[in-house]
């Protein structure tokens, strides 16, 4: 069904800002001042606000509230986009005269396909008047309470705190129209000691389901726990991995799914679709409906998003396909298509892990003798086709030995290919909605893996 009208204002640090009507008469004004064959419209209005701290003082509030007219023309298979953010006429018949000039002067777009006309939509349900609502007082509330835990712990706490909300419109000549609205909330915190850190963060489009004290008190916990961390050779552990590890690493993944890639032999999947390569208890999906997740319910060419079953009990199934790559590989589109023009094609970006039930300490009394990883971070890939990554524990690295964590250790460089990886996974825990710094946020589970290759001892 069609989402419903907003008539919900977003609102910065409590004023009202632009509504769902607004957006539709702008898209609207675009439409009939553009002179092109076809003409595509799409409206962001985005409301961001941020308090951020740092040796347990609020050292700055910042907010912005931005507007983002993006309109694409067609004119004899050609295709262009301009941009502005003022919303009187001359400005928005100079973006789709900008648009239309431009998009005569590029040469023929490859497979460009018709506008899409009027599309049914499900509804997603993700803006939260508490979130929207939020000020820089309740913000600071949290922020300094963590602040003084921290102080009186003699511990040193810096992060961030941010809310806001997001309208998005879609808009094209051939009828098509649709709607979306979301809001958004984030904590991060590190606590540091003099030889030590810890860190935790959590984002949800409920600022209510973020916790502040509890993200804290894991970041304090593992700052304590990990004092004068010990020295552990390099090579290979059993490792169990948070939640946020996890995301950060299996994110990489996520192009390798798209149509575009395999066509381009850019994918680690080239060659393997249908073939057993992770272990028999890895099942992935795109799930843009999944209740954890955030995201419009259709791509950047409109069309509806589709649940799709990439990954089956270790064997890569299914792709997802903008409409010109389904074309070309003659399949159906998904929608996971990019805005046009764009070289990438596609991508899932709403990836779900099925998890278990194993509890992380379940994890750490079946391991004789490990690694527990509670963060990862300057990732980079080493070698695209076997999926080897390179990257660093950070903020909290623990050694297991007969069932329990034994103290801190210094940090790992890591490079292990995700592949093996996935192909090595003993146990999973509850998938849960992570949040890293290296990926876009997904549901995961934690998880314990075997032989996950630690390649030598950092200097911290």
């Amino acid at each position: 069904m069609t989402p419903p009208k907003s008539t919900r204002p977003i609102r910065r640090n409590g004023a009202a800002a632009l509504k769902a009507s607004d957006l539709e008469r702008i898209a609207e004004r675009v439409l009939r001042l553009s002179e092109a064959d076809e003409t595509e419209v799409e409206i962001s209005a985005i409301t961001d606000a941020l308090t951020r701290f740092a040796n347990n003082t609020i050292h700055q509030n910042v907010a912005e509230q931005t507007l983002s007219i993006s309109v694409r023309a067609v004119a004899d298979g050609r295709t262009a986009r301009a941009t502005t953010n003022k919303t009187d006429d001359d400005s928005l018949r100079r973006a789709a005269d900008t648009a239309l000039k431009l998009a005569r002067n590029e040469p023929k777009y490859p497979g460009l396909l018709p506008m899409l006309g009027r599309q049914k939509y499900q509804k997603v349900a993700r803006f939260f008047g508490a979130t929207a609502a939020a000020t820089p007082q309740d913000r600071a509330k949290a922020v300094s309470r963590v602040c003084r835990v921290a102080e009186s712990r003699r511990q040193t706490a810096a992060g961030i705190f941010s809310s806001g909300s997001s309208q998005f419109l879609m808009a094209n000549s051939k009828g098509l129209s649709a709607r979306y609205e979301q809001t958004r909330a984030e904590f991060s915190i590190t606590i540091l000691e003099e030889h030590s850190s810890g860190w935790a963060k959590s984002n949800s489009p409920d600022i209510r389901r973020i916790e502040p004290d509890a993200l804290a008190e894991s970041a304090s916990r593992k700052a304590a726990d990990s004092r004068q961390p010990r020295e552990s050779a390099p090579g290979r552990y059993t490792a169990i991995l948070s939640p946020s590890a996890v995301l950060d690493l299996v994110g990489f993944l996520f192009y390798d799914f798209a149509g575009t890639a395999i066509l381009d032999k850019r994918s680690c999947l080239s060659g393997r679709i249908g073939k057993k390569i992770f272990g028999e208890n890895i099942t992935i999906w795109d799930d843009a409906y999944h209740p954890l997740q955030t995201g419009a319910p259709y791509d950047g060419e409109g069309v509806p998003r589709q649940k799709i079953l990439l990954v089956d009990r270790g064997v890569p199934k299914n792709l997802v396909y903008s409409r010109a790559t389904a074309k070309k590989m003659k399949a159906k589109p998904t929608g996971h298509g990019f805005s046009l023009p764009n070289e990438y094609g596609e991508a899932p970006m709403n990836l779900v892990f099925a998890g278990g039930e194993a509890t992380t300490d379940d994890m750490i009394r079946s391991t004789e003798r490990g690694i527990l990883v509670t963060r990862i971070w300057y990732i980079r890939e080493v070698d695209p086709y076997e999926k080897v990554l390179t990257g660093m524990t950070r903020d909290g690295t623990f050694l297991i030995e007969n069932g329990r964590v034994t103290g801190g250790i210094r940090n790992f460089r890591f490079n292990q290919s995700i592949i093996e990886m996935l192909a090595n996974v003993e146990t999973l825990g509850p998938a849960v909605r992570a949040a890293g710094e290296e990926s876009f946020e997904m549901v995961v589970p934690a998880m314990k893996v075997h032989n996950f290759h630690f390649s030598e001892v950092t200097k911290f």
